[in-house]
């Protein structure tokens, strides 16, 4: 028995060493073949070369090819296992590409990358105990961590950014984006106007209402004769810095989106372009400003052109931003103590840059099976980003959606299931990072999230009159009110936004109180 014993220990000791043994040779190969591949800098070089060291292809590339040993019986499970994990949680392949061109990393990528680093979780130890030579040195975690920081400081920092923050993977808004003043003003009125729909009934401003966060606060939105769309309606705010539109990211560009719901038979139901202009031609007022802002006259592509530029002034800096900024007396201690909580949750991982989303596509049930648990069927919208892509990875994959206003942007989630702030938190963490929060980690978490509620740009918001007066049912769009008549009684104010404002505008002759409205 005992010389059994021995004999059973050789062999696995044997087939161990013989495991690691060609693993080794795999990956010194791989090595020496990465190391011909072209990068865009010295920098990029030495960066792709830690990566490839430390075998970060294996399980998070498409494009790995696995070595002979990998499709032994038991070997080839486990190895397969970890490659699903692996890609479900984050694909190298446009980190690399991107060494390569030298074009920025994605945020997200560089997010994912620096908490491995700092946690010194990747590789895993059952991967390292075969493959020998991987594992960050203290230099290679050094390297990654001052290549992160470079990136972040010449794409991603905004202008203004506090520097103690600049290497944050979130960022605060910048004041203004670069736009059209009449393309915005015809953008505006186009936003509004109920005839892009079939039946005269429903414009953009229906689903996201500036007044409720950009939303409309409904589970999923109504179309054109009461139809239910299959996906809860994201707000309309900020969404000018999304990498992509739609939950499922099929819109590259925001003037693309703004092209979809007006020909799309369950939301305003047009069936072409011409039908809408053929009623808008008929407003002789419009088509004169029309024409002053787009000589060509009217198209889908102009009129879409119009309506991206106003969504792109849809931005609402926040007490959060104004912290970002440099005032550190703007949050409180449980504010802060909820950012801490955030980042160490993993939750700036992907909640990342100046929209606090919108910059990458991630699975929702990383952790646990969210559909499972929800309580109700699986429904096409569920497979989400693979509806577009048709690529099977890419299954109950979304956009990351913005924080920014999200204890105004209610219900949560594509599907719109939870409709508390604290329970949506709570479900994050369990489904998505595999952690059950204390309740007064959660509290501090949403007292965080709450410091993102903004204040729209004035340009892009009209005043409305909420008392009586002689001036009653007038509606005046702010951009049109002189400074001089204009003024505004706010809490606090920095750089050129109100925080938590209290806005109230005076005009000769109707001095009454004005409040923000859609």
């Amino acid at each position: 028995m005992k010389k059994l014993l021995i004999v059973s220990i050789a062999v696995v000791l044997i087939g161990y060493l013989c495991i690691s043994g060609i693993a080794y040779i795999h990956d010194k190969d791989y090595a020496e073949r990465a190391a011909v591949r072209l990068a865009a800098s010295p920098q990029a070089f030495g960066i792709r070369e830690v990566l490839d060291r430390n075998a970060c292809y294996y399980c998070h590339s498409t494009k790995t090819v696995l070595p002979n040993y990998a499709a032994l019986p038991g070997i080839r499970q486990l190895a397969e296992h970890d490659i699903q994990t692996g890609l479900a949680y984050f694909r190298i392949d446009s980190l690399y590409a991107a060494l390569e061109s030298g074009v920025p990393a994605p945020e997200a990528d560089l997010a994912k990358l620096e908490t491995v680093v700092n946690e010194r979780s990747m590789p895993p130890k059952l991967f390292r105990f075969v493959h020998w030579t991987t594992g960050l040195s203290g230099d290679d975690q050094r390297a990654l961590l001052d290549w992160i920081a470079s990136q972040r400081h010449s794409a991603y920092a905004t202008p203004g950014v506090a520097p103690e923050f600049a290497n944050e993977p979130v960022q605060p808004l910048p004041h203004s984006l670069p736009t059209d003043a009449g393309k915005v003003a015809l953008g505006k009125q186009l936003f509004n106007d109920v005839r892009l729909s079939a039946d005269n009934t429903i414009s953009c401003a229906s689903c996201h209402k500036l007044a409720i966060g950009g939303v409309d606060g409904k589970k999923v939105s109504s179309g054109v004769g009461g139809q239910l769309g299959a996906i809860n309606a994201p707000t309309v705010f900020n969404s000018a810095l999304n990498r992509k539109q739609f939950w499922d990211g099929r819109a590259a560009t925001l003037q693309e989106q703004a092209g979809g719901p007006p020909l799309n038979p369950v939301e305003m139901a047009s069936t072409s372009w011409s039908e809408i202009i053929d009623k808008l031609k008929q407003d002789s007022s419009l088509t004169q400003q029309f024409l002053r802002v787009y000589p060509d006259g009217w198209s889908g592509e102009n009129i879409t052109d119009a309506i991206a530029e106003y969504e792109t002034t849809l931005l609402t800096p926040s007490r959060f931003d104004a912290y970002l900024r440099g005032d550190r007396d703007v949050l409180n201690s449980e504010e802060l103590r909820g950012y801490q909580l955030f980042k160490a949750n993993h939750c700036a991982t992907c909640h990342v840059g100046k929209n606090l989303g919108g910059q990458s596509f991630e699975r929702m049930g990383l952790a646990a099976d969210y559909f499972a648990a929800r309580g109700y069927a699986r429904t096409d919208a569920d497979d989400g980003r693979a509806n577009f892509t048709k690529d099977p990875l890419d299954r109950h994959a979304f956009k990351t959606p913005t924080l920014r206003n999200v204890e105004l942007t209610a219900p949560y989630f594509h599907d719109g299931s939870r409709i508390d702030l604290r329970e949506a938190v709570r479900d994050m963490a369990t489904y998505q990072v595999g952690k059950q929060l204390a309740e007064s980690d959660i509290d501090a978490i949403v007292a965080f999230l709450r410091t993102l509620t903004g204040t729209l740009s004035f340009h892009a918001m009209t005043i409305s009159r909420q008392n009586s007066s002689p001036c009653r049912g007038r509606r005046v769009p702010v951009d049109t009110v002189s400074p001089v008549v204009f003024s505004i009684a706010l809490l606090r104010r920095y750089d050129g936004y109100t925080l938590a404002p209290r806005v109230r505008a005076f005009k000769t002759g109707c001095a009454d109180g004005y409040g923000a409205s859609s």
